[in-house]
C-alpha cells in the first residue's frame, strides 16, 4: 500500500502517517457544565489535542428505560437514568462548539440517533463521528451519508461483515446521488470514499495486547479508506504510537482533567499530562522515517514480545476483551411498549436501541422499515429485543 493511500483532508489540512489528527474525546466528562467543558477544551488544546470531541446525548435515542444498571460511586442507578441526566439543549452545543473553534481546533461530535444528527447537521460541523455501537444502525448511516461530508467511522466490536455493510451504505447514497461524495471546503483525499474507518477495541479498559494493530493496513487495503485508531487502553504511549506505524492518520483518546471525577468514561481517560505525553509519543513516531524505526523504538523501551502482541496477526475479528459485548453494545429492534400476541406492531411500537445490560438483542436494525403492520406471534415484554419468532 502507498504511504499517500491513507491521507486525509480535513478543512484544508492533511492528516497522514507523518501527521496524524488527534482528538481529544471529551465525551459527557463535562457533565452539563458550560464552564468546565471550556475548561476542558483549554487544557485538551494545551496538551495537544487537534479536535475536541463531544457526545450528543438523547437517552431515547439510546437505550430503553428497562436495559439495566451501572455501578456508579453513588450506588447502582439505571443506565438510562445516567444518560437522561447527560442531555444538554441545542444551545449547549453550539457555545461550546463555537468555543472550541475559537481556539483554533476542530470540533467533532457523535449523535447516537436521528433527533441529535439533526441538531448537529444544523450546526455546519466540518465532519461526523459514528461510534462503534451505532455502525450497524442503518437509518442514522442513511441520514449521515447524505450529509456528504467526511466522516469518522469507529469499528469496535465488530465483524469484517459489520464493516462492509456499513460502508456499502455510503456508497450506495454517493452512487444514488449521481455526484462526487465530497465537499468544497473538506474531503478526503481518497477520490473513492469520504469515511476515516477508527478501529476500536469496545472494552473499557481494552488491553493494549487486544489492539491488533496490523489490521490497520488491511482495513484500508480492502475498503479504500482512511484508518485510525479509537484507543480505549490505558497506556498513554503504546496503542497511539504503534499505530501510526501501521500508517493511522488519526489517533483518538477519551480526556478528563482527573480520573477521580465522574465521568461515566472518566476512569479510562487520560489526564492532561498524559494526554500530552500521548501527544510527544504521536509526534515522534510521525517523525520517525520507516515504521520499522517506530517498532524498534517500542521494542527496545517496552519488550519485543508486547510489542509483537500489540500489532497482533492483522486479521479482523472480535478481540477477546470485547466478545461478551458483541450484539449488546451493537444496535437491535426493541419493543418500546408491552405488545401482546396477535396485536398488528405500529412504528410507534419498536425502536432502533442498544440492547446493553439485562435485555436480549432483537433483529437487526435493516429490518426496521420492514417490521411495521406485521402480527405479534408472541407475548413482547417491553424493552426487550424483537426476534424473527415474534412476527
Amino acid at each position: 500500500m502507498k504511504e499517500n493511500e491513507n491521507n486525509l483532508m480535513i478543512d484544508g489540512i492533511m492528516y497522514s502517517r507523518k501527521k496524524p489528527l488527534v482528538i481529544a474525546e471529551l465525551g459527557t466528562s463535562h457533565s452539563g457544565d458550560i464552564v468546565k467543558a471550556k475548561e476542558m477544551t483549554d487544557a485538551a488544546c494545551k496538551a495537544g489535542a487537534a479536535c475536541i470531541k463531544l457526545q450528543m446525548v438523547f437517552a431515547d435515542e439510546i437505550l430503553h428505560p428497562n436495559t439495566g444498571v451501572v455501578p456508579l460511586p453513588a450506588g447502582n442507578v439505571r443506565l438510562y437514568d445516567q444518560f437522561k441526566s447527560l442531555e444538554m439543549p441545542p444551545d449547549f452545543y453550539a457555545e461550546i462548539k463555537e468555543y472550541i473553534e475559537s481556539r483554533g481546533v476542530l470540533f467533532l461530535c457523535t449523535p447516537f440517533g436521528l433527533k441529535s444528527a439533526a441538531i448537529l447537521k444544523r450546526l455546519q460541523p466540518k465532519m461526523v463521528k459514528i461510534a462503534s455501537p451505532e455502525l450497524n444502525f442503518t437509518g442514522l448511516l442513511e441520514e449521515i451519508a447524505c450529509w456528504d461530508m467526511p466522516v469518522l467511522l469507529s469499528s469496535g466490536v465488530s465483524r469484517l461483515s459489520d464493516i462492509e455493510n456499513a460502508i456499502e451504505i455510503f456508497k450506495n447514497v454517493k452512487l444514488n446521488n449521481n455526484k462526487p461524495h465530497q465537499t468544497p471546503n473538506s474531503a478526503f483525499a481518497l477520490p473513492a470514499s469520504n469515511i476515516c474507518l477508527l478501529h476500536c477495541v469496545t472494552s473499557y479498559p481494552a488491553p493494549e495486547t487486544d489492539y491488533n494493530l496490523k489490521v490497520l493496513a488491511n482495513l484500508a487495503a480492502i475498503f479504500g479508506v482512511s484508518t485510525g485508531v479509537s484507543d480505549h487502553s490505558g497506556d498513554p504511549e503504546l496503542v497511539p504510537a504503534l499505530s501510526v506505524s501501521m500508517g493511522a492518520s488519526v489517533i483518538e483518546k477519551h480526556f478528563c482533567l482527573s480520573r477521580k471525577e465522574s465521568g461515566l468514561d472518566d476512569p479510562i481517560a487520560l489526564e492532561p499530562d498524559a494526554f500530552a505525553q500521548m501527544v510527544k509519543a504521536v509526534n515522534h513516531a510521525a517523525g520517525c522515517s520507516s515504521k520499522e524505526e517506530i517498532i524498534e523504538y517500542y521494542s527496545r523501551q517496552r519488550g519485543q514480545e508486547l510489542v509483537n502482541q500489540i500489532l497482533g496477526s492483522g486479521v479482523k475479528e472480535l478481540a477477546e476483551s470485547e466478545k461478551a459485548n458483541y450484539r449488546r453494545t451493537n444496535r437491535s429492534i426493541h419493543a418500546l411498549r408491552d405488545i401482546k400476541k396477535g396485536e398488528v406492531i405500529k412504528r410507534s411500537d419498536y425502536a432502533v436501541l442498544r440492547t446493553e445490560k439485562i435485555l436480549r438483542p432483537g433483529l437487526d436494525p435493516i429490518w426496521e422499515k420492514t417490521l411495521e403492520g406485521r402480527k405479534a406471534q408472541n407475548d413482547i415484554p417491553a424493552g426487550e429485543g424483537i426476534r424473527f419468532e415474534d412476527v
